[in-house]
């Protein structure tokens, strides 16, 4: 039986660490824009100058 308080106490304390770290990262802009890179690379590049004037 003691060792179900022991497993309680640190999944308790993991579970703790785990919403630490996720408070961390929101105050420090990781989850700011998790939509534009995912479709950054489905985006037109802009042609250079040099090109354009060629064509």
């Amino acid at each position: 039986m003691n060792i179900l308080y022991f497993l309680i106490g640190c999944s308790v304390l993991m579970a703790l660490v785990f919403l630490g770290a996720f408070f961390w990262a929101a105050r420090n802009g990781q989850h700011d824009d998790v939509h534009t890179p995912a479709v950054r690379m489905l985006f037109d590049d802009d042609r250079p100058e040099e090109e354009e004037t060629k064509s």
